[in-house]
C-alpha cells in the first residue's frame, strides 16, 4: 500500500474512469463495470472520476460499479467545472451544493477524496477549502485534494485545511510541476496522483494516427495530437518502444514504471475502460529501474510539441 498525506492508503497505482463515460470514443458500461472489478481484484482500490464527466454519468457508473463493494474503494471525486460554460467555481454555496449532488449520484454517504478540479480565480482559495473543510467535519468527505493547483494557491489552501493529494498531468512528456509544484507537495507532505500517465495513450505506441479515432474523440482538439506535431511526438514513442522492447515489456509500461519512480508519495492514475489495458499498467508497478534506466529514458522521450490542451483549457491550469 501506497500513503497519501499522511494518512491515505491507496495501491500503488489507482484507475481513472474519465474515459469510461467521455472523450475517448465508444463506452461500453458493461465492460467498464468488469474492468473496475478487476481493478479492486488487482489490488487498484484508487478509483477517480468527477462531477463534469459526462456530465455526471460517470459518477453514476462507478457508483453502480462499487455498490456491491464500497469498503474495497478509495473514491476520488471532484467539482468545480460542472456548470454548462466549464467556468470554475469555488464559491462556498456551490462546494456543498456539487458534494451533495456527487454524493447522490454515487449512492454514497461519503467521499474519501474530494478534490476541487480547477481553481476559481474569482474566489479565494481559503474560501472555497474553508468550505471543504466544513464537509469534513460534517463526515460528508474523508480527505481533501486540490488538481492542477499552483505552489502558491497548495500552500494558502494547505493552511486552511491539510490537503491529501495534489492532481496535475504528469509524465514522460508533461514534466513542468517538477520544478516548483512537486518541491511544495514534498515539503508539505502532500501526495501526487498524475493523470494522464500514458500522455493519453500516446506513449503507449499503439496511436500511430488519429485516423482510427471516433468523431468526438477529444484527442482530435489536443495540440500534441495535431498534425504540425504527431510525428515529433511519435519519435519521442518510437524511441520509448526500442528501450521497452529491450526489457521485454511495452512502451506504456517503460513510462508509467517511470511515473512511478518518482516517489513513494506518487499514485498515477492511468485512464481504461478494458480489462486487458487495465492489467498491462498494473503490470508497470512490477518493473524497477535503475539511476542508469532512469536517464536513459528521459534522454529517449524529450519535451513534446504542442501544448497538452487547447489555449481556453490551458488558462485553467496551475491557478
Amino acid at each position: 500500500m501506497t500513503k497519501l498525506g499522511t494518512a491515505l492508503e491507496v495501491g500503488p497505482q489507482g484507475l481513472g474512469c474519465m474515459g469510461m463515460s467521455q472523450s475517448y470514443g465508444k463506452t461500453d458500461d458493461t465492460e467498464s463495470i468488469a474492468t473496475v472489478h478487476r481493478a479492486l481484484e488487482l489490488g487498484v482500490t484508487l478509483l477517480d472520476t468527477a462531477d463534469v464527466y459526462g456530465s455526471g454519468a460517470n459518477e453514476e457508473l462507478v457508483g453502480r460499479a462499487i455498490a456491491d463493494r464500497r469498503d474495497q474503494v478509495v473514491l476520488a471525486t471532484k467539482f468545480a467545472l460542472a456548470d454548462p460554460d466549464r467556468r470554475p467555481r469555488g464559491d462556498a454555496g456551490y462546494v456543498r451544493q456539487a458534494c451533495e449532488a456527487s454524493l447522490r449520484r454515487l449512492g454514497i454517504d461519503h467521499i474519501d477524496l474530494y478534490y476541487q478540479h480547477r481553481v476559481d480565480p474569482t474566489v479565494p482559495i481559503e474560501e472555497t477549502v474553508g468550505a471543504m473543510a466544513e464537509l469534513v467535519t460534517e463526515g460528508k468527505v474523508r480527505f481533501l485534494g486540490l488538481s492542477e493547483a499552483s505552489a502558491d494557491s497548495i500552500r494558502r489552501a494547505h493552511a486552511v485545511h491539510p490537503i491529501t493529494a495534489l492532481q496535475s498531468e504528469w509524465s514522460l512528456w508533461t514534466r513542468d510541476i517538477e520544478e516548483v509544484i512537486v518541491p511544495t507537495c514534498v515539503e508539505l507532505g502532500i501526495g501526487i496522483v498524475p493523470f494522464s500517465p500514458l500522455g493519453r495513450g500516446f506513449l503507449t505506441g499503439q496511436v500511430t494516427s488519429t485516423a482510427g479515432f471516433d468523431a468526438d474523440d477529444a484527442r482530435h482538439n489536443m495540440p500534441r495530437f495535431a498534425e504540425e506535431n504527431f510525428d515529433r511526438n511519435l519519435a519521442i514513442v518510437e524511441a520509448l518502444k526500442a528501450l521497452a522492447a529491450e526489457r521485454g515489456v511495452t512502451a506504456g509500461q517503460l513510462a508509467l514504471a517511470w511515473v512511478h519512480h518518482q516517489g513513494d508519495h506518487v499514485v498515477p492514475i492511468p485512464g481504461t475502460k478494458r480489462i486487458k489495458y487495465l492489467e498491462e499498467n498494473v503490470a508497470a508497478t512490477n518493473l524497477t529501474l535503475s539511476a542508469d534506466d532512469l536517464r536513459s529514458i528521459e534522454a529517449a522521450a524529450p519535451a513534446a510539441a504542442g501544448d497538452r490542451y487547447p489555449p481556453e483549457m490551458m488558462r485553467l491550469s496551475n491557478k
